[in-house]
């Protein structure tokens, strides 16, 4: 997915081959772009500041601006890489409206509000490992192992990434959610946009075991035998779009919001009927072939009115801005959780978009319930999870451990949780409901310490593993599950048999789809 690429611009224009990355139509070096005073001082006049990514080309689109003005609403869109200099633009009078990801607004903290939502990426950004390099490595638990092995003959593993984008925010993720993986183990090689690090990634002179990058590199490095270790499919809340409007503009020109927004989500209807005209848009917009067009538009999933008005109304918006602001703070990107989310957004603005697309919806909903339900974001909430046997759970490819903030404690010798131990299950299980249950499962693997007899620890670690997901199961995690007893045969290397910290449960994500 590209997105937020920090571009070094020349002052003149220097024609070169267009080069299509991810949604992006990097045209060699380009004049820097002007961002002129906003001129909402101008009645239904207003300026947009966003990027190239495909997830915006609506705005871009002269179409959807020609309608705006049928509507009242001269819109000009402009783009400004620097997140830091966009909010700032916003902040300052210079722009009435940015779009950007939620996490770059909460760290950013611009003077404005989100009055709609865009998008969010279902695998348009991924972590992808060096297996062509590394033959074994396949997950976050071979990663760890080939880490140590570096290290203890002096050598450090890189990691690349596109710095200050979405790509980023994922490396936090990795950092934050999963055991073993710390970011300070390697050396970060950032750059400007996710075709470097993707070049990188493939450069067998370079010590890259790791590189998160976006569409359509991410269909390429598959292609390639690369694994895609984790991607936005199975973290599909991770990250999302949003538009965000100057407190200025919202006081002083609200009408303008509405239509707007009554605007945009009409034409996300239209593209929600026929994707074929999305998928064309996209291609022209960012001078992309059919089909990474294709794999762009797949790994974006663009809000409706009715969803977008849902989050900002049920809670799902605060508590997505919650968990996002908790991982910029544990990784050591925020001073301070915002106090109170729910006054960053404002869902007023949409009603008469979300009216209209519940027009439609009624419309339809008899002769194509299908259309009805992707109207509505809800199809891909009412689809089943497939219930997987055991052995298939067991045998699916490894993701990595999940951190267990605390400790998951039970009493001497037996099965009964301890009641400290609840908290951290509680927080876990918030854990893994942040992934998809479609392409994620989870094992639950108990282990003891190497004190009393073998067969009494293997039934006792499978006990505590089963008490685990029972837990989990009662606090509302529905993906598949199962629990795993493994006794004292897999000891933490290091120290002695004996020592109580090899008794530990283990919560490993793992790939069924």
């Amino acid at each position: 997915m590209n997105k937020r690429a920090n571009l070094t611009l020349a002052l003149t224009f220097v024609a070169t081959a267009a080069v299509s990355i991810g949604g992006f139509l990097v045209l060699g070096k380009i004049a820097p772009s002007v961002i002129p005073s906003a001129s909402s001082g101008n009645a239904g006049e207003i300026k947009l500041l966003g990027d190239t990514f495909s997830g915006y080309s609506t705005f871009r689109n002269s179409t959807f601006q020609e309608a705006l003005k049928g509507a009242g609403v001269k819109l000009s869109y402009a783009d400004e890489f620097d997140q830091a200099k966009r909010a700032k633009s916003l902040s300052e009078g210079q722009a009435d409206l940015i779009v950007t990801t939620l996490d770059q607004l909460i760290k950013q903290k611009p003077n404005g509000k989100i009055i709609g939502l865009i998008d969010r990426t279902i695998g348009a950004d991924a972590v992808v490992l060096n297996t062509k390099k590394y033959p074994k490595l396949k997950s976050l638990i071979d990663l760890n192992q080939l880490v140590q092995q570096n290290r203890s003959k002096g050598k450090q593993l890189k990691i690349t990434f596109a710095g200050d984008t979405p790509s980023e925010y994922l490396a936090f993720v990795l950092d934050t959610k999963f055991e073993a993986f710390n970011l300070s183990d390697f050396e970060i090689a950032k750059v400007a946009d996710a075709s470097e690090a993707w070049k990188l990634l493939q450069d067998p002179n370079q010590n890259v075991a790791i590189a998160v990058i976006w569409e359509p590199f991410v269909t390429q490095a598959r292609q390639k035998g690369y694994t895609v270790v984790l991607s936005s499919k199975d973290a599909p809340t991770t990250i999302v779009d949003v538009l965000v409007a100057s407190d200025r503009l919202i006081q002083s020109q609200p009408e303008v919001l509405t239509k707007l927004l009554e605007t945009y989500y009409r034409r996300i209807d239209t593209n929600v009927r026929d994707t074929t005209q999305l998928q064309k848009q996209i291609a022209q917009d960012g001078n992309l072939s059919p089909n990474d067009a294709a794999s762009v538009l797949q790994g974006i999933e663009f809000f409706t009115a009715i969803e977008s008005k849902r989050w900002m109304t049920d809670d799902t918006l605060t508590k997505r801005i919650g968990a996002t602001a908790a991982v910029l703070s544990l990784a050591g990107q925020l001073d301070q959780i915002p106090p109170n989310p729910n006054q960053l957004f404002m869902a007023q603005f949409i009603n008469k978009a979300a009216e209209n697309t519940q027009v439609l919806i009624d419309l339809v909903r008899t002769n194509d319930p299908d259309l009805a339900e992707r109207l509505t974001g809800t199809k891909k909430a009412i689809s089943s999870t497939s219930q997987l046997k055991p052995n298939q759970i067991r045998a699916a490819q490894s993701i990595g451990n999940l951190e267990v903030r605390g400790e998951v404690k039970f009493g001497s010798g037996s099965a009964q949780l301890a009641t400290a131990s609840q908290q951290s299950l509680n927080q876990l299980a918030k854990e893994i409901g942040e992934f998809s249950t479609q392409t994620v499962a989870v094992r639950v693997i108990g282990h003891t310490s190497q004190t009393g007899d073998a067969q009494i620890n293997q039934v006792l670690s499978q006990e505590r593993a089963q008490v685990v997901v029972n837990y989990l199961r009662n606090r509302g995690v529905s993906h598949n599950i199962l629990a795993e007893g493994k006794g004292f045969s897999q000891l933490i290397s290091g120290i002695v048999p004996s020592d109580p910290r090899n008794q530990r449960t283990e919560i490993r994500l793992v790939r069924i789809n």
